[in-house]
C-alpha cells in the first residue's frame, strides 16, 4: 500500500498520542478514518485537529470503545463497513502501563492490561481482518513497544502484554505472507514516545523503596525518558507501512535496547539489574546520635 488517499482507517486509541497523530497525519494524505477510544472528549478533540488542520475533505467517524470488550469490537468493526463502505487499514494502537512486582500485583490489575494491551489487539485484529481481505488490500498494523524486545524488572504485566503483541503479530504476517491474500501486518515497537500512557499507568505500592522513591517522582522520571514525538512517531509508522515492514522500532532508544538484546539474548538481564540497582532508592542508615549508648 503506497498511498493512502481515499484508503478508509480504524484507529484505537486515537483520543491522544499516537493515535491521534496517526489520524492527523492519514487525514492529510486523503485517508477516511473511523477513531475509537475510552475518552470521548479527547475523541473530540482529535476531530476538531482534523476539521481544522487538513484541506482535503474527509470522512470520519468516532465511536466511544473499550478495546478489552471484543463484542464492541465486533460491532464497531460492523459499524465501520456501513459508514464507510470498505477498511484498508487498523491500527491496533491503544494500550496501558502498568508497574508492579510479579509478587505484588493483583490479579484485577492484571486482568486489565491483559484486556486491553493484548485481547485489544486480538479483538481488532480479528474484528477486522475479514472486511480488509474482502477490499483485495489492507494492513494490520499493532503496536507492541520497545518492551516486547527487552524486559525490565517491575513491569512484568506490560512486558507479557508486550511480547505477546509481537509474537502474535509476527505469525499473523506469515500466515497473511503463506496466503498472498493483498492484507499484510507490521508489528510496531516504540520507545519512549511523548503520549498520555505515563499520566493513564497505574504504579503500585509495592514498587515504593523497591524500584522507585514516590509514585510522583516515577511518574516525573519515565516522562523524562519520552525522546521521541508522537508526530514522528506516526510518520515513521506510515513509512513502514508503505515499506510493508515486518517490524517498526521507533526512537534511538528503541535501536539501542533492540541491539542490546540482541547481541546479549540472556546477559543483558544482568545488565540491567545492575543498573535498576544503582538507580533504586537506598535503604536509609539508622543515625548515631552523639547521646545514644552502644550496644553491646
Amino acid at each position: 500500500m503506497k498511498s493512502f488517499n481515499g484508503r478508509v482507517a480504524a484507529i484505537t486509541g486515537a483520543a491522544s498520542g499516537m493515535g491521534r497523530a496517526l489520524a492527523l497525519a492519514l487525514a492529510r494524505e486523503g485517508c477516511h478514518l473511523a477513531l475509537a477510544d475510552t475518552n470521548s472528549q479527547g475523541l473530540d478533540e482529535t476531530l476538531a485537529l482534523i476539521k481544522t488542520s487538513t484541506l482535503s475533505p474527509v470522512k470520519v467517524t468516532t465511536q466511544v470503545l473499550d478495546v478489552a470488550d471484543r463484542q464492541a469490537m465486533d460491532d464497531w468493526a460492523e459499524r465501520c463497513l456501513v459508514d464507510h463502505g470498505q477498511i484498508n487499514l487498523v491500527f491496533n494502537n491503544a494500550g496501558v502501563a502498568l508497574s508492579s512486582t510479579v509478587e505484588g500485583v493483583n490479579y484485577a490489575d492484571l486482568e486489565w492490561i491483559v484486556g486491553i494491551n493484548f485481547w485489544g489487539v486480538v479483538h481488532g485484529t480479528k474484528a477486522f481482518l475479514p472486511y480488509l481481505k474482502a477490499c483485495g488490500e489492507g494492513h494490520v498494523i499493532n503496536t507492541s513497544s520497545v518492551f516486547g524486545l527487552f524486559a525490565q524488572p517491575g513491569m512484568s504485566g506490560y512486558n507479557a502484554t508486550k511480547f505477546a503483541v509481537r509474537g502474535f503479530t509476527e505469525s499473523l504476517r506469515q500466515e497473511l505472507d503463506m496466503q498472498r491474500c493483498g492484507v499484510s501486518a507490521t508489528c510496531v515497537h516504540p520507545g519512549g514516545i511523548r503520549t498520555d500512557i505515563c499520566r493513564s499507568s497505574r504504579i503500585d505500592a509495592n514498587m515504593t523503596g523497591f524500584l522507585i522513591h514516590s509514585e510522583q517522582q516515577a511518574r516525573a522520571d519515565f516522562e523524562k525518558l519520552f525522546i521521541t514525538g508522537a508526530d514522528q512517531a506516526a510518520k515513521v509508522i506510515l513509512q513502514g507501512v508503505r515499506k510493508n515492514k515486518r517490524r517498526v522500532l521507533i526512537g534511538r532508544d528503541a535501536y539501542f535496547l533492540d541491539l542490546l538484546a540482541r547481541c546479549l539474548p540472556a546477559a543483558y538481564q544482568a545488565l540491567v539489574v545492575f543498573a535498576s540497582k544503582r538507580m533504586a532508592p537506598k535503604p536509609r542508615r539508622p543515625v548515631f546520635e552523639p547521646n545514644d549508648e552502644p550496644r553491646l
